[in-house]
């Protein structure tokens, strides 16, 4: 048996959702779980991006489908989860992977609105939604849900200080959620990825003097890809993790991570 082959076993007859999964690390994560084995659902708030992630996925002959979702909206996160269940027949993979930045600049000058959308979005809905996935894991006897943070979580940012209070805040979700899904066989944990060369990094990684001052922090020297991220949220999937929980891992290149 080849090493794809192989490896394609390990998450075969898994249903995975992976939320913002239409570009960078989410589709990338969508992909990787995809190849193996699981059966994914992709989502983004816009149907033409679903559309063309489905199409590609498709036609690497992986088990995806995909619908619209805003997860900071209860209806769009409900059809989520109806549509996992109507195609696939229950979930046992969450990945919670979106998320909002509204604001830059200092923390102080942070506007209430963009303060209440960041953590709408960023914390509430990832809590939310790990609250009405959780009874449908149960019923599979068990499964994993994987929280995307940012190193932001624990070197916060000169450019985006409120995000990344956001996401210090979902590193203590992860941590917070042990002590209710352990007894129901439910794992959670998170990943941190560093700078990533995606769109949501594009105005530092495709700017060749600020990608200059930010490289001598990586001691990789280099930024991530988007498939860095993948493999290790398969492995938190699996089986091969299943006395793993409450660890947030971070995938930055070596840079520095303490709270």
């Amino acid at each position: 048996m080849s090493t794809t082959a192989a490896r394609a076993q390990k998450l075969k007859g898994k249903v995975a959702i992976v939320t913002a999964s239409t570009e960078g690390i989410g589709f990338a994560i969508a992909r990787r779980l995809g190849e193996d084995g699981a059966k994914v659902v992709v989502s983004s708030r816009k149907q033409k991006n679903v559309d063309k992630a489905v199409d590609v996925l498709k036609k690497e002959n992986l088990d995806v489908c995909g619908i619209v979702c805003h997860v900071g909206k209860k209806d769009d996160r409900s059809k989520l989860i109806q549509k996992t269940i109507d195609e696939y027949g229950g979930i046992d993979i969450l990945v919670s992977n979106a998320a909002a930045n509204p604001t830059m600049g200092p923390l102080i000058n942070c506007s209430e609105d963009a303060w209440d959308k960041l953590f709408d979005t960023n914390v509430k809905a990832t809590f939310m939604l790990c609250k009405e996935i959780v009874p449908h894991i149960e019923k599979r006897g068990g499964g994993s849900i994987v929280i995307v943070s940012s190193i932001a979580g624990y070197v916060s940012s000169d450019a985006i200080p409120a995000y990344a209070v956001t996401k210090t805040a979902l590193l203590g979700l992860v941590k917070g959620l042990v002590g209710s899904l352990a007894p129901k066989n439910i794992r959670v944990n998170g990943i941190a990825p560093g700078l990533i060369d995606t769109k949501f990094s594009a105005a530092l990684t495709g700017n060749p003097d600020m990608l200059k001052m930010a490289l001598p922090a990586i001691p990789l020297h280099r930024p991530g890809i988007p498939v860095e991220c993948s493999g290790i949220v398969s492995f938190l999937s699996s089986e091969d993790a299943s006395y793993i929980t409450g660890e947030n891992i971070v995938i930055s290149g070596g840079m520095p991570s303490r709270l």
